[in-house]
């Protein structure tokens, strides 16, 4: 049985930093593309950041290159996200999820391209 858990969520100020994990458990997690997506009120569900399955392609949205970095650790069967300069509007909850090794440039923020998630972890950024 697959198994997704985020954690790393929680209030912050604005202009501070959070970092998120996600650990992942019942497949092979180097042999899976992942991506943190994000889900605010009332909008629809928005890929942040993906991530090859051995790291060595990133992939970001506009609104946070340069404040975010995506990571993975193939070893610990673990992705993270670091986020720094956080704003009010990356209020959201952010889940985490594994796709196929095939997603790239063009197709890493399709959430319907990835079969497994999990519950999500609540970010909240206060101005």
């Amino acid at each position: 049985q697959v198994q997704v858990v985020e954690s790393g969520g929680g209030v912050v100020q604005a202009g501070g930093s959070l970092r998120l994990s996600c650990t992942v458990s019942g497949l092979s997690f180097d042999g899976y593309t992942m991506a943190w997506f994000r889900q605010a009120p009332g909008k629809e569900r928005e890929g942040v950041s993906g991530i090859s399955w051995n790291g060595g392609r990133t992939y970001y949205t506009d609104s946070v290159k340069g404040r975010f970095t995506i990571s993975r650790d193939n070893a610990k069967n673990t992705l993270y996200l670091q986020m720094h300069s956080l704003k009010p509007e990356d209020t959201a909850m952010y889940y985490c999820a594994a796709g196929s090794p095939s997603l790239g440039s063009g197709s890493w923020n399709l959430h319907y391209r990835y079969p497994y998630w999990g519950q999500g972890t609540q970010v909240t950024v206060s101005s």
